[in-house]
C-alpha cells in the first residue's frame, strides 16, 4: 500500500519536472503549456512525451442587422444569430516519440461533419531547419489563423478573413473567402538560425470540413487541382510565441515579419483558380501586443465557366492589446475589406474594442468585444447595400474559456 502511494505521488509530480523541458515538443495550436501545470507522461530519457489537453469555449452573442436583405412581408427582425453557443469543445492529445516525431490529434465535439476532426498530424524533424508534417493542420497563411486558438486577442477572427467575397454571378458554389484555416496535406518547414522560418506545402484545398480525397486534374493548367501554399518569416529577436498576449509572458521582447502566398487550383467546385498573397507583422513587448496584416486574393474562372473576367479583393487589419494589470488586457482592432472587389468603389470598415480577463490559477479566460461594420466610398446605394449582406452591423460577444 505504501509503495502504491509513492508511485501515485511520483506520477502527480512528473508533470512539474517535464513541463518546461518539453513545452516545445507538445505544440498543438489549441492550448499553450506556458505557465500551466497540466498532466504529462514522459519517459526518463525524454524520448517519449504524451500530453492530453482540452479547450471549451462558451459564448453569448447578439447580432443586429440593418434592413438590407430583410423582407418586411415575413416580419423578419433585425436581431438574428443571437443567444448562446459553443464555438469549440476540443479534446486532444499531443506529444513526442523517439526524439524526432511529434504528433497531435484533436476532436472538436462542437463541430459537425468533417470539422469534428479538427487536427490529426505527425511531424518528422530531420533537423531544426528541415522537418516534414503530414495530416490535417493549419495551412501556412495568415498570422490570425496561425495563432494558438486559446490565445487570440479577440473571440472572433477578423471579418475580412472569414466573410465570403461578392461576385457578380449567381453561382452558389463559388463563395471563396480569403482565410484558409485547416486542410489535409503535406508540408516541409524549418527554422534557420532561430530567426528565419519557412513553410511550403501541398493541400487538398477543400478546407477543414472535408477529410477525403476529392480533387481532380486541372483542365486549364494540366497540374493536380490542389492548394499550393508557402510562408516565410523573419524573427529578429528569436522565435515569436504563437499568442497575442499572455499574462504568463509579460516580459517578452519578440517581433515577426512574414510573407505568404497560395494558389488553389480549381477550387470552389472546379469553377475558379484562387490566388492569395499576404504580409504580416506581429510584436510582443512586455505588456504590449501589436499585430497587422494585409492580404490579397484574385479569383479567376476556369475555361469551362466561359467567364473571361477575374476579380481582385483586398483586406487587412491592425490590432493591439495592452495589459492594464497583470490580469486585464484591453484590446482594439480595425478591420477593412474590399468585399465587392477592386473594380467597384467602396469598402467595409469594421472597428472593434474589447477586453480579456485572465483568472490566474484556474486556466479560465473571459473575453468580450463589440464590433461595428460600416460602409464607405460606394458609388451606388445598391453597391452599398450588397457589401454587408449577411454581416451584422452591430455585434457583441462575451466568451468564457477553460483550458487544461
Amino acid at each position: 500500500m505504501k509503495q502504491l502511494i509513492i508511485i501515485i505521488a511520483a506520477l502527480l509530480l512528473l508533470p512539474l519536472t517535464v513541463m518546461a523541458q518539453y513545452e516545445e515538443d507538445t505544440e498543438n495550436g489549441v492550448v499553450s503549456l506556458n505557465g500551466k501545470e497540466g498532466f504529462t507522461i514522459a519517459t526518463k530519457k525524454g524520448d517519449f512525451v504524451f500530453k492530453p489537453y482540452m479547450l471549451v469555449q462558451t459564448s453569448a452573442n447578439i447580432n443586429y442587422y440593418d434592413d438590407e436583405g430583410l423582407d418586411p412581408a415575413y416580419n423578419q427582425d433585425n436581431i438574428h444569430n443571437s443567444g448562446f453557443s459553443i464555438p469549440y469543445a476540443i479534446l486532444g492529445f499531443t506529444g513526442k516519440a523517439f526524439d524526432r516525431v511529434t504528433f497531435n490529434l484533436s476532436i472538436n465535439a462542437a463541430g459537425s461533419g468533417g470539422n469534428i476532426l479538427q487536427q490529426a498530424w505527425f511531424d518528422v524533424e530531420m533537423k531544426k531547419s528541415f522537418a516534414i508534417r503530414v495530416g490535417k493542420f493549419k495551412t501556412p497563411f495568415s498570422h490570425a489563423y496561425l495563432t494558438t486558438l486559446g490565445e487570440t486577442l479577440m473571440p472572433t477572427l477578423p471579418a475580412s478573413l472569414t466573410s465570403s467575397v461578392i461576385l457578380p454571378y449567381s453561382l452558389n458554389a463559388v463563395t471563396p473567402n480569403i482565410g484558409m484555416g485547416f486542410d489535409l496535406g503535406v508540408e516541409v518547414h524549418g527554422l534557420v538560425k532561430e530567426k528565419f522560418g519557412y513553410e511550403v506545402g501541398i493541400f487538398n484545398g477543400t478546407g477543414s470540413s472535408v477529410n477525403v480525397a476529392s480533387k481532380t486534374f486541372s483542365d486549364d493548367w494540366h497540374i493536380p487541382s490542389l492548394l499550393y501554399a508557402g510562408r516565410v518569416t523573419y524573427m529578429p529577436k528569436g522565435v515569436m510565441p504563437s499568442n497575442q498576449g499572455s499574462p504568463n509572458r509579460l516580459k517578452e521582447d519578440k517581433m515577426l515579419f512574414g510573407l505568404s502566398t497560395s494558389l488553389n487550383v480549381e477550387s470552389e467546385s472546379e469553377s475558379t483558380n484562387d490566388f492569395r498573397a499576404g504580409a504580416e507583422f506581429a510584436m510582443l513587448k512586455n505588456r504590449l501586443y501589436l499585430g497587422a496584416e494585409i492580404y490579397y486574393m484574385n479569383v479567376g474562372f476556369t475555361k469551362r465557366q466561359k467567364i473571361d473576367e477575374s476579380y481582385n479583393y483586398l483586406g487587412g487589419y491592425v490590432q493591439g492589446g495592452y495589459f492594464v494589470t497583470n490580469k486585464l488586457q484591453a484590446t482594439a482592432r480595425y478591420d477593412f475589406f474590399n468585399r465587392n472587389g477592386l473594380d467597384t468603389n467602396g469598402f467595409l470598415n469594421m472597428p472593434a474594442v474589447g477586453f480579456n480577463y485572465f483568472f490566474t490559477g484556474c486556466n479560465l479566460k473571459l473575453q468580450a468585444m463589440y464590433q461595428f461594420i460600416g460602409r464607405t466610398g460606394h458609388d451606388t446605394q445598391l453597391d452599398r447595400d450588397n457589401d454587408d449582406l449577411g454581416l451584422a452591423m452591430h455585434s457583441g460577444t462575451v466568451l468564457l474559456q477553460y483550458t487544461f
